[in-house]
């Protein structure tokens, strides 16, 4: 994978035109390994994964990554819809495209609440599934995002290089030890420009809970195999909000992941690989 922004080696090199913009996705590992499917969140892309997806592929997984539309490579346009309820439904047809029956799907923030919309209400099969950090129980969303959230016009016509600095310093306070400064800029090049700025505030437009709610009285019926991942010192989503989704689940367990914040797949990629192998392979 080549660079999105010069520094990293990180590029999709496929797409796919899905119903609410063009969707860029690319696949690592063995042809004939078991298939993992990576879903990220908000304000994120793939690009999260860029430690744990070469990682689980060396360990002979096929494994899927995407940016849905709105975020990342992915197509980003005026009017789009990048609500939750748009990307559930854009992510059960992506699993039909690939082909894939019942995959292990790991999912991270919104891309929690994706996944798990996709598979209960749009009959998406997993084999098994991982939540990290995910976006599934009310009450979400941190001051910051709602303020931006009731606002969001207003925030999108800040001057770039003031939008740019408040998206770095909004991505910088996920992580818990901080991060590298070609990481951050490589999570943050996707909202920059003007496509990338309008982008950015669209996504905290359109996020509404009416999309978890629509689904948290269904998780006591979840039938596979399940696995929450919690950075222990998140400060996005509090880490009791682990134990409320483990024990709504059954026969889900929760893995704590020391010394990380929200951003687990940056903060501690070895811990996280470790738990996710484990559960991959049990």
């Amino acid at each position: 994978m080549d660079g999105v922004d010069g520094k990293t080696s990180w590029r999709l090199r496929e797409s796919w035109e899905s119903p609410i913009g063009t969707l860029r996705w690319d696949r690592l590992g063995p042809q004939d390994g078991p298939p993992v499917v990576l879903l990220h969140g908000t304000p994120f892309s793939s690009y999260v994964w860029h430690e744990i997806a070469p990682a689980l592929a060396a360990e002979g997984h096929r494994v899927h990554v995407w940016d849905m539309p709105g975020y990342g490579a992915s197509a980003k346009s005026d009017g789009q819809d990048v609500s939750l309820k748009a990307q559930g439904v854009v992510f059960a047809q992506l699993l039909d495209r690939w082909g894939l029956t019942n995959p292990s799907v790991i999912a991270h923030d919104f891309g929690g609440c994706v996944s798990l919309r996709a598979h209960l209400l749009h009959g998406a099969a997993y084999g098994r599934l991982a939540l990290v950090d995910p976006v599934a129980l009310a009450p979400w969303g941190s001051p910051f995002f709602r303020l931006v959230a009731a606002h969001a016009d207003v925030f999108g016509q800040l001057p770039a290089p003031l939008h740019e600095a408040l998206v770095r310093e909004y991505v910088g306070s996920a992580s818990r030890r901080g991060l590298r400064p070609d990481v951050l800029t490589g999570l943050v090049a996707p909202w920059t420009g003007e496509d990338g700025q309008a982008a950015f505030y669209r996504q905290i437009a359109q996020a509404d809970q009416a999309h978890t709610d629509e689904i948290q009285g269904l998780y006591p019926s979840m039938d596979l195999p399940v696995t929450v991942c919690w950075g222990a010192e998140d400060t996005w989503i509090p880490p009791a909000k682990g134990e409320e989704l483990t024990a709504l689940i059954p026969g889900a367990r929760l893995r704590t992941i020391p010394a990380a914040g929200h951003l687990v797949p940056l903060d501690a990629p070895a811990r996280l690989l470790a738990a996710l192998l484990t559960f991959l392979g049990d």
